[in-house]
């Protein structure tokens, strides 16, 4: 890609400059009248080149005009067809942070090894040759190692010799079975991500790597964690879910440091009960294991924010679980719970509550006590009418009422409009004939989801829902839609498939919201000009004598005949007129 001046290249791409001695961070794009900084002269003094951004420009190659930048600090091209490197990416010497992630590269130069200050590489999402990888280990001031989604099958012993300063470790996504033993060098090791990969047995060296932070082994093959666990005092972030997990070690309980313990999709029964010395937790995943009861610990943990436990055969929850009281994310969703637990009101700062495809018949008075509540999820339950207890929840956004499963709902009460907050409404797979006219009132409404219902027509008051941005209709009785409703300027999503639709025709409907707005338009417009002739029409005859206009339809009507035709009629030449004698 050629330019034929500095200017013309950093109109292209995104730069950043700073001044000397400054150590802020821009990414503006730069004017064309940018000035090269020339070190030998001491009158001038200009801004320098350190960051620039070539990502997502269909690049085939590194441009020359990048490479010749050599007080460049980092660097974005990821996300292009970039095959291989130039080797003059030697002479980016001040280079820190280099993504080439997402390219077609398959070979790594060893020119590479020149960038004496490179501290953050991402080569993801390439498909590179394992040989071309030791060219890596020369890259001695290197912090960040991202090898993500690459293939690999092992991970160069020469790198973890080597690199003495990496913080972070990503090689998700690869086919790696085990680590080399001489990972244990990495003793500066703060993050290792190895989710997606084929680990049968946990990494024992990993335990020997006391400042790990975060620790991502999701989506292996994991049977059990080993005991040593318990040396990594500083671990913060545990990722574990999505293998086969019976059980957990109780030393686990010694990093006391844990904040997000992720156990989702194991085959756990039981939690150790030494794990409450776990006081910092603010974030756990329990969702598709074999519980059955809220792990008592859990009641404890008071700092906790976030707790999933979707899919747990959950019956119900214990009395303490009411201590939550930091408690803003909570999914108890595909549970067997028949009633709304009572403990839940008593969660002031709950924000999201899924507790959808449960057994739910209906919920508590005191909804309106969940004062930041904003997302609720109520699908797939067995309410045999809409829940009203829910318009006490003023600050709700979203609401999930549809029912794919369990009882149908036939009827959404006018008072839904007490809810001004919300932005979504989601009322699916119901047996509703027709929506409340208040929802015209609703000023925030932006999605409204009514497909397989058993809809007739839309009210009118609909087109005064100014916000909606989405309105998804198909699968419903409607044969018609609102004459006005193009005029929902921020509509941009309309679904009327399987849809009876008469006015407009099927045929426009197909055509896309385009074709359907046109066709509104052009219906409103035939009406005005019929109501208009039909005005002057009107005032013509009242000026000509014939007097009010419904006077002579309702005359015409009874047969009766107009003013003209009450006159008398002159006889016919030859015949008397009627009633005269000859």
């Amino acid at each position: 890609m050629p330019f034929k001046t500095i200017g013309d290249f950093c109109k292209h791409f995104r730069v950043g400059t700073k001044e000397l001695g400054v150590k802020t961070m821009s990414k503006e794009v730069l004017k064309p009248e940018l000035k090269v900084l020339q070190r030998n002269d001491p009158h001038q003094v200009t801004d320098r080149t350190f960051f620039m951004d070539g990502s997502n420009q269909n690049l085939k190659t590194i441009p020359s005009e990048i490479l010749a930048l050599k007080e460049l600090e980092e660097l974005h091209l990821e996300n292009n067809q970039i095959s291989e490197i130039d080797p003059d990416i030697q002479h980016l010497k001040n280079v820190r942070v280099l993504y080439l992630h997402k390219n077609n590269l398959q070979f790594l130069c060893q020119e590479l090894a020149s960038l004496s200050s490179l501290e953050s590489l991402d080569v993801s999402s390439n498909p590179l040759l394992y040989s071309s990888l030791p060219v890596l280990s020369c890259l001695r001031t290197l912090r960040e190692l991202r090898l993500y989604d690459t293939g690999l099958r092992e991970v160069p012993t020469v790198i973890c010799k080597s690199l003495h300063h990496l913080q972070l470790f990503g090689l998700s996504g690869n086919h790696l079975e085990s680590l080399p033993k001489e990972i244990v060098n990495q003793t500066k090791l703060r993050e290792i991500y190895l989710k997606k990969n084929q680990f049968f047995v946990f990494p024992p060296d990993l335990c020997v790597l006391v400042n790990l932070e975060v620790i991502d082994m999701d989506y292996n093959k994991l049977k059990a964690i080993p005991e040593e666990i318990g040396n990594l005092v500083k671990l913060q972030k545990f990722y574990v879910a999505s293998n086969h997990l019976p059980l957990l070690p109780e030393s686990l309980s010694q990093c006391s440091r844990l904040t997000v313990l992720d156990l989702t999709h194991n085959l756990l029964h039981s939690l150790p009960p030494t794990l409450d010395r776990l006081t910092e937790l603010t974030e756990v995943g329990l969702s598709e294991n074999r519980l059955e009861k809220v792990p008592r610990l859990l009641c404890r943990a008071i700092s906790l924010q976030l707790l999933y436990m979707r899919n747990t055969s959950l019956r119900g929850l214990r009395r303490s679980f009411k201590r939550l009281v930091n408690l803003r994310f909570l999914d108890l969703s595909q549970n067997h719970i028949d009633h709304f637990p009572a403990q839940i009101c008593a969660l002031k700062n709950l924000e999201i509550l899924a507790l959808d495809d449960n057994k739910v018949g209906q919920l508590p008075p005191n909804m309106g006590s969940l004062i930041r509540l904003k997302t609720l999820g109520l699908t797939g339950n067995d309410f045999s009418s809409f829940p009203e207890e829910i318009f006490s929840v003023v600050t709700l956004e979203k609401l999930y009422i549809g029912q794919d499963q369990g009882c149908k709902i036939s009827c959404i009460p006018e008072n839904i409009c007490k809810l001004q907050n919300l932005k979504e409404l989601y009322i699916e797979n119901n047996l509703l004939e027709q929506l409340p006219v208040s929802l015209g009132l609703m000023p925030n409404l932006e999605v409204l989801d009514c497909r397989h219902n058993l809809l007739k027509q839309l009210p009118d008051a609909i087109c005064h829902a100014q916000g909606l941005k989405e309105l998804l209709l198909e699968d419903n009785l409607l044969t018609c839609l609102p004459e006005n409703l193009d005029l929902l300027e921020n509509l941009k999503v309309l679904t009327l498939m399987s849809n009876p639709m008469e006015d407009p025709p099927i045929r426009v409907c197909a055509q896309g919201n385009d074709a359907i707005w046109k066709y509104l338009k052009e219906n409103r417009i035939k009406k005005q000009m019929t109501i208009k002739i039909q005005a002057w029409w009107r005032g013509t005859m009242v000026r000509k004598g014939f007097g009010p206009f419904e006077e002579l339809q309702k005359s015409r009507k009874k047969g009766k005949t107009s003013p003209k035709d009450k006159k008398v009629k002159k006889p016919e030449k030859g015949k008397p007129a009627k009633g005269n004698k000859k």
